[in-house]
């Protein structure tokens, strides 16, 4: 199946990586979608954005993945980028426990800027720095469990689970497409008064949530 205007796709999943400054969300992403890790990244100012085809069960997906700053003083400007996020990618660094300690601020946005039906998946990064660990793997599975959080742990610098991260989170997206809790919206450039006009031409259409909310745009129902 292709959505209309000559798309080589079937589906476009958003995805919002959120977490502190330095967690690593600007390496996860452009290991992912360029297989490199840039060691010296420079922290993201506002939003950074990249795309990657993938395929799951034949049918070609586009994730279309926003790389928020960490830093307090843009909270107010990438908050605007949860809407209509698909998956919600948390990332903390395992080798301090402070931004483990605050992922409940990032869960409580993503939980209350999103659809109730967006798929949230708990990254512990930088695990190639085992033996600088200083949050176990129990106490964020554990964490993951109790709030229904899929949960891995990666290195962006060696790429150890960094596909798995991206794909798992899309494989459980495409799911809830698959059982009607998901749904395809159109979204034409008139309704993107909030993004970077350089960002406007890749915002095409996303998966996003059906919850109740009142769209000025007509959703396709995908899941029939």
């Amino acid at each position: 199946m292709s959505l209309g205007g000559g798309y080589n796709y079937s589906y476009i999943f958003k995805y919002i990586i959120v977490g502190d400054m330095g967690v690593g969300k600007s390496c996860l992403m452009h290991q992912f979608t360029e297989k490199k890790f840039i060691p010296d990244c420079p922290h993201t100012i506002g939003v950074e954005f990249a795309t990657k085809m993938i395929e799951l069960d034949d049918q070609k997906i586009k994730l279309q993945i926003w790389d928020t700053a960490g830093q307090e003083r843009f909270r107010a400007v990438t908050r605007s980028y949860y809407r209509g996020a698909a998956g919600a990618l948390l990332v903390y660094d395992i080798t301090r426990k402070s931004t483990f300690n605050r992922l409940h601020t990032w869960l409580t946005d993503a939980r209350r800027l999103t659809c109730h039906n967006t798929v949230v998946c708990l990254i512990g990064n930088k695990a190639d720095l085992e033996e600088q660990r200083d949050v176990s793997y129990e106490e964020a599975k554990q964490l993951a469990d109790e709030n229904d959080l899929i949960f891995l742990e990666c290195s962006a610098k060696s790429g150890t689970n960094v596909d798995d991260v991206f794909i798992e989170t899309a494989r459980k997206i495409y799911q809830n497409v698959q059982e009607g809790r998901l749904w395809n919206i159109r979204i034409t450039l008139p309704h993107l008064t909030n993004v970077p006009k350089r960002l406007r031409p890749y915002q095409i259409d996303w998966i996003t949530c059906l919850c109740g909310k009142r769209f000025d745009y007509e959703p396709l129902n995908l899941c029939g």
